[in-house]
């Protein structure tokens, strides 16, 4: 009789918040193929059901949970309707944000409180709800993403690498507290990844020297590469790991 994979997710219910797209849509995959079942979750409903459709299609149990991540009434109303009617969340993967530049002097105060609630606020709104059901049942795995701009900022992104600074903490702080309580709470930090959210950098001639110069595998990740760092932080494999964040960056945290 083969022995079962540290990596199998068989059994286990994953909610992506942002997963209509990008690096969201790539963790979903990824935590599907490895035998997960799936809750989607975005704002766009035609986004997020054509998402649905095609992670379906594949074979892949899968539900999309429209609400708005930076609403405590939406959360909860969208969460109490999943625990009733879909399930208990297993692993929850804090994805949904927004990266907007700008000069710091002249940035103004409206767009930096929206940065901090899509990027800050809904992760702890998210896991404060999800984390009940995990503590009364003495298990369950969060991750937060979060970002090498934590503390490696650019110039014009001050704001948003604040409250990707500020999103690290908040998880180790997760992990103090939830920990003795049998919770995993990890982050995971993307670095130069091919998505929507980079489309301005990836067209931008100048920017691709500098890419390649402080990334030493010197290219854009490519978002299914987020799926190895994910599986390994919701499944048994990481049994051990609490608190940490995990670079996912072609090696850019090390080179700079």
């Amino acid at each position: 009789m083969s022995q079962r994979s540290p990596f199998d997710l068989q059994g286990q219910r994953a909610l992506v918040t942002g997963s209509s797209r990008g690096l969201g849509f790539a963790m979903a995959k990824a935590l599907a193929s490895a035998g997960a079942d799936i809750i989607l979750n975005g704002r766009d409903t035609v986004a997020l059901g054509a998402a649905a459709e095609d992670l379906a299609n594949t074979g892949v149990e899968v539900k999309a949970l429209a609400f708005d991540v930076t609403s405590e009434d939406s959360v909860a109303e969208a969460m109490l309707y999943c625990e009733r009617e879909i399930g208990p969340i297993d692993i929850l993967v804090n994805n949904a944000g927004m990266m907007v530049g700008g000069a710091l002097e002249t940035y103004p105060l409206d767009r930096f409180e929206a940065l901090l609630s899509a990027n800050l606020v809904s992760a702890l709104l998210v896991s404060q709800v999800v984390s009940k059901g995990m503590l009364q049942r003495g298990r369950g795995k969060i991750i937060n993403i979060c970002s090498t701009r934590a503390d490696r900022p650019l110039p014009g992104n001050g704001p948003y690498a604040a409250t990707k600074a500020a999103l690290v903490n908040l998880t180790r702080s997760m992990a103090l507290e939830w920990a003795p309580r049998g919770l995993h709470v990890n982050g995971i930090a993307p670095g130069f990844f091919a998505t929507e959210m980079n489309a301005a950098r990836m067209a931008d001639p100048n920017f691709q020297p500098f890419m390649s110069r402080v990334s030493p595998m010197g290219r854009w990740g490519e978002p299914d590469e987020m799926g190895g760092a994910v599986v390994f932080l919701a499944s048994a494999a990481s049994s051990f790991v609490n608190g940490h964040i995990l670079y996912v960056d072609g090696g850019h945290n090390a080179a700079v």
